[in-house]
């Protein structure tokens, strides 16, 4: 599913940072950035190795700039900052475990970051910031959900308290994103390589699905779109962790010389910090949210709706619907999760 942008002005001469600029969904975001002729792509982001090799995939696009600092760094952030339009901050933690055994690390980065982008975006009248927000907000029982979550609140708030700055946020929250690095996929992939086994967490473990393409198009329409406050939330599929595996196991393993039915599936349990089901939205920001044919948009409980108001300008109706839940919703068949699979060249 993929939107199409009717405001090439958006980014078309604009100066553009990219927080996490190295990552699965922010590296995306620079490389669809580049098909509307922005005056400059700033690739911000604290890791030297990645640095390097994105600059020698993308050495032909002139009007990029790589820039290593961190966002818990609000003086350097603060520089990278001037002069630029539109902010899409991506950086964060973002493996659920790995937060649970450092979770003010998860603090450091996702809510003292998140702070500093809102900080440091007013100081230099940035136009929109868009954060990257994620499933795992949503009724969150673990602590990167709990950052996250609270990203995005200090992300709507600052709509509020911003006085006559003319910077308006928002947020995009959407599900697993399959392709991305790190991904269980690729951890399947190892295990397959291997001879096996393929360890999954829990077979009827259900979770909503999106390429990492679709994730950053959606990114990418709502910088368009946003009004401020916003949550905007895309409809999506939802596939079941044990027809997942096996279509990966039926796909890959003749190509590493194995006969599929010779690799076994371990199941080892629910990880610390995970849920059965994934939620995208809630039974109360369902009860102030619009839909569109194609996504949710959760306005801002800060201030009483104009529902009519923004029904106009989404062209959306006021949801129905009680809560936007994996445990709702029909799985994908397993062929049809395959042709999503093949067809996106993720296995």
């Amino acid at each position: 599913m993929f939107f199409q942008l009717t405001k090439r002005s958006t980014f078309g001469g604009k100066i553009i940072l990219v927080t996490g600029g190295l990552g699965s969904i922010g590296s995306e975001i620079v490389r669809q950035l580049l098909k509307y002729n922005p005056k400059q792509v700033r690739i911000f982001d604290n890791r030297e190795t990645e640095t390097f090799f994105m600059q020698h995939e993308l050495k032909q696009h002139s009007n990029l700039r790589f820039l290593v600092g961190d966002v818990r760094d609000k003086d350097r952030l603060n520089m990278a900052m001037e002069h630029v339009n539109i902010v899409f901050h991506a950086a964060a933690l973002k493996h659920v475990p790995l937060c649970e055994y450092n979770p003010f690390e998860a603090v450091k980065t996702n809510v003292y970051g998140t702070q500093n982008i809102i900080d440091t975006a007013l100081t230099n009248n940035v136009e929109k910031v868009v954060n990257i927000s994620t499933d795992k907000v949503t009724n969150t029982i673990n602590t990167m959900g709990a950052t996250k979550l609270l990203a995005e609140r200090l992300i709507s708030s600052a709509q509020y308290f911003k006085g006559n700055k003319k910077t308006i946020f928002s947020s995009v929250r959407f599900g697993n994103v399959i392709d991305s690095r790190g991904s269980i996929i690729d951890l399947f992939k190892k295990q397959i390589k291997h001879g096996g086994p393929v360890t999954i967490t829990n077979p009827d473990m259900t979770r909503f699905v999106m390429s990492t393409k679709q994730a950053v198009n959606l990114v990418l329409k709502t910088a368009e779109e946003m009004h401020g406050g916003e949550i905007f939330i895309l409809k999506m599929p939802i596939f079941k962790l044990n027809d997942l595996v096996e279509v990966v196991i039926e796909e890959l393993s003749y190509k590493e010389g194995y006969d599929s039915k010779n690799i076994k599936i371990k199941n080892i349990g629910i990880r610390e910090g995970e849920k059965l089901y994934e939620d995208l939205m809630t039974e109360v920001e369902a009860q102030n949210s619009l839909e569109t044919q194609t996504k949710f948009i959760v306005l801002s409980k800060l201030g009483l709706p104009n529902y009519k108001g923004h029904q106009k300008n989404y062209k959306a109706i006021k949801t129905i619907k009680e809560r936007y839940s994996s445990r709702d919703i029909k799985p994908l068949s397993k062929e049809l999760l395959k042709r999503i699979l093949v067809n996106e060249k993720i296995i």
